[in-house]
């Protein structure tokens, strides 16, 4: 039976982890390097890096830092953040990145999905989907939750699978940081709609919400969170064995 992945999400700006509520009033946390490390020690399964202001201030992420954390965890990490071209997707891999997160880039130009997936392989490219409703519809959003793009975001996502992104990473904006739990309709939506792995991000409060993520929606592979691994209101030994004596698959240390 393949485990349920837990995932911490690291947002990077200028050099520092920072979190905020509905992608806005960002407050510092931590170092990256000690953040990413101790996740690694603690149980992570994986461990997600943005440098969230990358696209907006249309400029290059930043490699020394993704160095440092890929240098010193020992578990799978997933980049992105000002992914615009094939020439950021080899930047990022050979800073030590497993895969590579597009998101502004993608909706810029779709064909950067294909072309990644044919020259890195599907299982390199996650498709990052930060969505929001808008008059009734799921609507992707550009730049860090900034702009509506007015696009559908089911479709999209669709599209984004067959041009060949392997794995999506549906962030609510309508939940993040609200922690009142997953945008489960929203995430029954994009499960419905594909076949590849979905994980969750926005909207865990506690162990409960994982709980429930995973009972009610058995197809979702992953959940990611972030500000309550980061100010340990929840420790991922304890949410795994939660989960464990719930029945639900996890890899255990």
């Amino acid at each position: 039976m393949i485990t349920k992945r837990i995932i911490p999400c690291l947002d990077v700006r200028d050099g520092r982890v920072v979190k905020g509520v509905n992608f806005a009033g960002l407050r510092d946390v931590s170092s990256p390097v000690e953040l990413g490390k101790f996740y690694s020690d603690n149980g992570a399964d994986e461990l997600v890096f943005y440098d969230i202001t990358a696209s907006a201030e249309g400029r290059r992420l930043f490699t020394d830092i993704l160095r440092a954390v890929a240098e010193t965890i020992f578990i799978p990490l997933t980049v992105g953040g000002g992914i615009n071209s094939l020439e950021d997707f080899d930047r990022v891999l050979k800073c030590g990145a497993d895969k590579v997160s597009v998101n502004s880039g993608a909706i810029r130009n779709p064909q950067l999905v294909f072309d990644a997936a044919k020259r890195y392989g599907s299982q390199c490219v996650v498709l990052s989907a930060d969505v929001k409703r808008v008059d009734g519809q799921f609507r992707v959003f550009a730049r860090g939750g900034r702009d509506d793009t007015g696009i559908e975001a089911i479709g999209w996502i669709k599209k984004c699978v067959a041009l060949g992104a392997g794995e999506i990473v549906l962030n609510s904006i309508d939940t993040d940081g609200v922690k009142r739990g997953f945008d489960l309709d929203m995430l029954a939506a994009v499960c419905e709609a594909v076949d590849v792995p979905v994980i969750a991000s926005g909207g865990a409060g506690g162990i409960g919400d994982f709980v429930a993520l995973f009972q009610s929606l058995p197809r979702v592979d992953a959940g990611l969170a972030a500000s309550i691994f980061h100010f340990g209101e929840v420790k991922i030994p304890a949410l795994k064995a939660a989960l464990k004596a719930q029945g639900i698959p996890v890899r255990m240390i």
